[in-house]
């Protein structure tokens, strides 16, 4: 055959698959899920196990797609919640194609990270890339020092990385590498999603998630993880012209105390509003139409803690 073997880029197999990036919290998967889609898709936030939903982002070339599943993060379980996520996070690693293991630069590695390397040897078939995150935090000794480490995990634990690679999604530096040595480990076939979508996730889901960051921001420390936000219905405003439209939004935001209801409205309404305010803009971003949203604050007992509420809080 000699020659006539060589394939040309036009002609080169397209691939499509999904990938999914772990690594404790903190560790920049979504925030390098942001930098990969080009969109703001899962939920960037400064504390642990804000991304409680399957998030997915779409990476869209040529000669690929590539769908990221954006998993929560893996954790010793202490709640009935936790112990759930950790079954949808095994189910999630061993289904998808690749998995992209975070881990920042600027950080030594540490027991968090070694309890996750160690669930990630156990998953045996599927591909695993070592991405050092949070590149431009650190000088190229320091960068050099986490990547023998890293290589050191692996042997550990038996793991052999497909590839190890440092990127800064804050920089975009590396990031289109990182997509480029993701896809070939991706299987030969068609788009598995048309071209435009970002991600697959229910457009409520995505609302609800940026009311909650939304509602997060400057109350973490007092309310880390007990809020809730479940939008009721999302409806056209009837009576609009069609160069118009408006999308009327209702949505609860559950707390689980009634002692937290007043830190989330603040004085005189103030905090809520600003909320409001705030969220709206991200959805109008998002779906690309003017929003009128209506926020209510419930109180929804220990709904961390309890399987029916989890139920209808759609977890």
């Amino acid at each position: 055959m000699g020659a006539m073997s060589v394939r040309t880029e036009s002609s080169a197999p397209h691939r499509a698959g999904f990938a999914c990036f772990v690594g404790r919290p903190n560790a920049g998967k979504s925030t390098l899920t942001n930098a990969l889609v080009g969109t703001k898709v899962a939920i960037t936030s400064n504390r642990p196990q804000t991304t409680r939903h399957t998030v997915r982002g779409i990476v869209h070339r040529p000669e690929a797609q590539l769908v990221l599943v954006d998993t929560p993060g893996l954790h010793k379980p202490r709640t009935l919640l936790g112990e759930r996520l950790n079954d949808i996070v095994r189910t999630t690693w061993s289904e998808v194609d690749v998995i992209g293991f975070c881990l920042p630069a600027d950080q030594k590695i540490g027991p968090g990270d070694r309890y996750i390397a160690a669930e990630l040897a156990d998953i045996k078939k599927t591909p695993k890339i070592a991405i050092v995150t949070k590149t431009d935090l650190v000088d190229s000794k320091a960068l050099a020092t986490q990547l023998i480490a890293i290589d050191q995990l692996g042997k550990e634990l038996g793991i052999e990385w497909a590839e190890i690679i440092p990127v800064s999604a804050v920089g975009d530096a590396q990031v289109s590498l990182l997509a480029d040595l993701l896809v070939p480990l991706l299987p030969e076939g068609p788009a598995l999603y048309p071209e435009g979508d970002l991600t697959d996730e229910p457009e409520q889901v995505m609302v609800a998630e940026l009311i909650r960051e939304s509602a997060l921001e400057g109350v973490r420390d007092e309310l880390p993880h007990s809020i809730a936000v479940v939008v009721e219905e999302m409806l056209p405003r009837e009576d609009r012209p069609a160069d118009k439209p408006l999308l009327d939004i209702h949505a609860n935001v559950y707390i689980e105390r009634p002692s937290q209801k007043g830190i989330i409205i603040g004085p005189k309404g103030k905090r809520l509003k600003e909320v409001g305010t705030k969220s709206r803009k991200h959805i109008e971003a998002l779906l690309g139409t003017p929003v009128f949203l209506d926020l209510h604050v419930k109180v929804a007992k220990d709904w961390q803690r309890d399987p029916k509420q989890l139920r209808k809080l759609g977890f």
